[in-house]
């Protein structure tokens, strides 16, 4: 597929996302269109590093991450009902941050992992849907549940299988008060990049919630 009609898929598809959102705000707290309610906690993603480097730090080199996790449902709709489950992880260093990783239920396998697929409960694994741009191509980002506050994540090259990336761990439950609000296209994961077309996906969608937050902040 051309990047001009690359482009023009996702200007279509954006605009069309971004109408969902406006929708949506009008409908419920428009601060928070998508994910209005959520569990926010402190905590830390410890990271093996990789016996095979692909020329990013962050998933090459063995360390610990500082996180901010938002466990949240996208609708919002009552817990009986299946919704799609959202897992934010924010990279910090102390009040420093450096990378938002939106997750949200999926499939799994090479194909399903691009797909929405709501959660009956919370143990559905969640992925990046969309691929970023690394030194050897394009990865997904990928997270599976491993008890009550805890998951294992992981990364694959399109359509190839998962490899390890670190145990994220949820320590500490956070105020209300400490909310964040997440944009993975503003803060861009360390050594990681956005393909143009997913920037142009996303961007309208996160420019209408940026715009009704500010709204109801003023």
């Amino acid at each position: 597929m051309t990047n001009s009609v690359l482009t023009t898929a996702a200007d279509l598809a954006g605009h069309a996302l971004a109408r969902v959102t406006e929708g949506v705000a009008a409908l419920r707290r428009p601060d928070k269109p998508l994910h209005p309610d959520g569990e926010l906690y402190a905590g830390s993603l410890v990271r093996p590093g990789s016996d095979s480097p692909i020329g990013v730090p962050w998933i090459d080199q063995s360390g610990v991450d500082e996180v901010t996790v938002r466990v949240s449902r996208a609708i919002g709709l009552p817990g009986p009902l299946p919704d799609v489950a959202g897992l934010a992880v924010r990279l910090r260093k102390g009040q420093t941050r450096y990378g938002d990783l939106l997750l949200a239920s999926t499939g799994w396998d090479p194909i399903t992992r691009h797909l929405l697929m709501p959660a009956w409960n919370d143990r559905r694994p969640l992925t990046s849907l969309l691929p970023y741009r690394s030194p050897i191509g394009a990865i997904v980002i990928g997270a599976r549940p491993r008890g009550e506050l805890a998951y294992e994540l992981c990364w694959a090259p399109v359509g190839g299988g998962w490899r390890p990336l670190g145990e994220l761990t949820l320590e500490m439950p956070l105020p209300p008060e400490d909310e964040v609000s997440f944009d993975p296209i503003l803060n861009t994961l360390p050594g990681l990049q956005h393909y143009a077309w997913v920037e142009r996906l996303r961007e309208q969608s996160y420019a209408v919630a940026r715009r009704v937050r500010r709204a109801s902040e003023g």
